[in-house]
């Protein structure tokens, strides 16, 4: 900082720095201001959907100390090691600084990406923080190893919510201890802070008191144009969709039409993104007529709407309205994630009332059979769904909000703290990034269709098992006896792979196609052929378990696209002039991507 001789010869600040330091200092005051009125405008969810009921920790605190009775030794074998190394570490660094040498001692701990800034290593204060966290984590995942006497669903869900708390506590999430942060406030003197601080505020009053940090550049994207700007015509809409046709690139197209059914928990457009990644494009681009369904975004006059719509005036009414439009007697379709899974109890139903209209099923994602719950273990207990069934009867819908928010702290460290360090410490513009756009324009759920899919779905199971009782009817996974493609993702957190798969196995499909790509639940689906990036597995033989049906599997290069485009073209009839949106009865309502694909945005019927 630049400096001027006062009066008495003293240095000090010179005007240009000290009218900045009364800038930034007025600024702060203005921003906490506006902080406290964001904070007192929030309508906060329920407690029961923040934290887990407090007998996930009287239990464990009850089986570790039940432990220790009975085996004392261990439990204080653990403990001595514990602190045997931080005493150890202490001294080490005391050591050092003796010597008169600041310089950190050695380190072996592990890798880990949040520590990448070299003055962890090098630094003597850093270093013995992170070392000391690296301590005290892998004490509380052993303490959690020591709680016998927990079942496995308990020690599953002690497992997670341990894991958040070590993650919360990392010093990268605290300014004090963040070289980056501090290096950059030192380096902008100051700026940075109030640059987040900003952040911080802006986020804060666009969701209404609740803090969501904001993934990416809102302002660098605008639907229609450079995002979900395939061109097409909406052709039909009700209540529950707008029914998207796109127009042909091609001359002619094949006969069977295509319908994608994306999941209502997120907006259709991911997979029509940029050009170089549109899904929506490649498919238009091979010779099929594709209609793509908008779903409505709920809210509370939606209170009602159950699981039974979105089959009847979703499912059925898109399948019927393709038909007439094309004049074609039978369809393809997609299912995206729950679309999959609702695609399937479609087929079950179709199949109870003799209806053949859809030809073949694809489904992306899609768990059918949920006797495991995977990472989403911690989240589909009674505590959670209680506050859930008693937030939905409040409001009449689930927030997006509280959604977006449980499967963020499924990847905490990706999705939260490090967006979070980078905005609100760095003081960053979060990056222009079309997919983390879309991940941040989330939709509500209808109260009744929440509570209906949490029960009966994921908790009872009763489409994989006794039959899901709907439409005076018992539908079961078993019922699906048509061909399908499953895809699914390697390293998906949502919809694991082998659980997909026990449920593809548990179909009666004879032409069962079943695909691994490499990566997660939208990386591993939206792989373009021309970025050559993920690769994905195949085997024909859908008998063995899931570890024995990867282990015989093949690796193939590239996407998976490809491989259905051919599947699919086998299953669509021969080629004719290409269609252009909709027919004399089904006038272009508006171009594509719709009305329902904008916030809080519903057009008149």
């Amino acid at each position: 900082m630049a400096t001027q001789d006062n009066e008495n010869g003293q240095a000090a600040p010179d005007s240009e720095h000290l009218d900045r330091l009364h800038e930034n200092l007025a600024r702060v005051e203005e921003l906490s201001q506006r902080l406290v009125n964001a904070f007192s405008r929030r309508d906060a969810a329920r407690p029961e959907l923040n934290a887990p009921d407090p007998s996930v920790f009287s239990k464990a605190a009850g089986a570790y100390w039940s432990e220790m009775l009975q085996d004392p030794a261990k439990i204080f074998e653990h403990q001595l090691e514990y602190w045997g190394k931080s005493v150890k570490h202490f001294i080490e660094a005391q050591q050092v600084l003796a010597k008169g040498a600041l310089v950190a001692p050695e380190d072996d701990g592990p890798e880990d990406p949040r520590f990448s800034n070299p003055l962890w290593r090098s630094n003597p204060y850093f270093n013995f923080v992170k070392q000391q966290y690296q301590l005290n984590a892998q004490a509380i995942g052993q303490a959690v190893q020591d709680s016998e006497g927990l079942d496995p669903l308990e020690r599953k869900r002690l497992t997670y919510f341990a894991n958040q708390i070590v993650d919360m506590m990392a010093p990268t999430n605290f300014l004090a201890t963040n070289p980056d942060a501090l290096e950059k406030a030192a380096a902008t003197e100051g700026q940075s802070l109030i640059d987040g601080l900003e952040n911080l505020v802006r986020d804060i009053e666009a969701n209404d008191g609740e803090l969501l940090v904001r993934l990416a550049d809102e302002t660098a994207f605008q639907l229609g144009e450079n995002i979900a700007a395939s061109p097409g015509q909406v052709v039909y809409r009700n209540q529950m969709l707008e029914l998207i046709q796109y127009a042909p690139s091609t001359e002619t197209v094949h006969a069977t039409p295509l319908i994608i059914f994306p999941p209502w928990i997120n907006k259709f457009y991911i997979l029509d993104l940029k050009a170089q990644n549109s899904m929506i494009k490649w498919i238009v681009d091979q010779g099929f007529t594709l209609f793509v369904v908008s779903w409505v975004n709920p809210d509370p006059t939606y209170r009602e709407t159950a699981l039974e719509d979105y089959i009847e005036d979703g499912f059925l009414a898109a399948v019927r309205e393709v038909k007439a439009i094309t004049g074609q007697k039978q369809v393809n379709a997609v299912g995206y994630c729950i679309a999959g899974t609702t695609l399937a109890i479609t087929l079950s139903l179709m199949k109870k009332r003799g209806d053949t209209s859809i030809k073949s099923a694809t489904f992306f994602t899609a768990l059918t059979d949920f006797s495991e719950q995977g990472e989403f273990t911690p989240f589909l207990q009674d505590d959670f769904i209680d506050g859930i069934e008693a937030e939905v009867a409040e409001r009449g819908y689930l927030r997006s909000h509280i959604m977006s928010r449980t499967f963020s702290f499924l990847r905490s460290n990706d999705l939260v703290y490090r967006p979070a360090i980078r905005s609100y410490m760095m003081g960053e513009a979060p990056p222009a990034f079309d997919l983390l756009y879309w991940n941040g324009d989330g939709t509500n759920l209808p109260g009744k269709m929440s509570v209906q899919y949490l029960r009966n779905l994921c908790q009872k199971n009763l489409f994989a098992s006794d039959g899901l009782p709907m439409f005076g009817e018992t539908l079961r996974l078993s019922d699906v006896d048509l061909p399908i493609f499953a895809v699914t993702c390697q390293t998906d957190h949502i919809a694991a792979w082998r659980d997909c798969y026990r449920g593809m196995q548990n179909t009666s499909s004879t032409a069962l196609t079943f695909v691994v790509s490499e990566s997660g639940h939208i990386a591993g689906i939206v792989n373009p052929p021309s970025k050559m990036k993920y690769g994905h597995y195949t085997n024909a033989d859908t008998s063995p378990d899931a570890e024995g049906w990867f282990a015989a599997a093949k690796f193939h290069e590239g996407s998976w696209w490809p491989r259905w485009g051919k599947w699919l073209a086998t299953r669509s009839g021969k080629k004719i002039a290409a269609r252009e949106p909709g027919d004399s009865s089904h006038p272009a309502l508006c171009p594509a991507p719709g009305t329902y694909v904008h916030p809080a945005e519903k057009a008149d019927l």
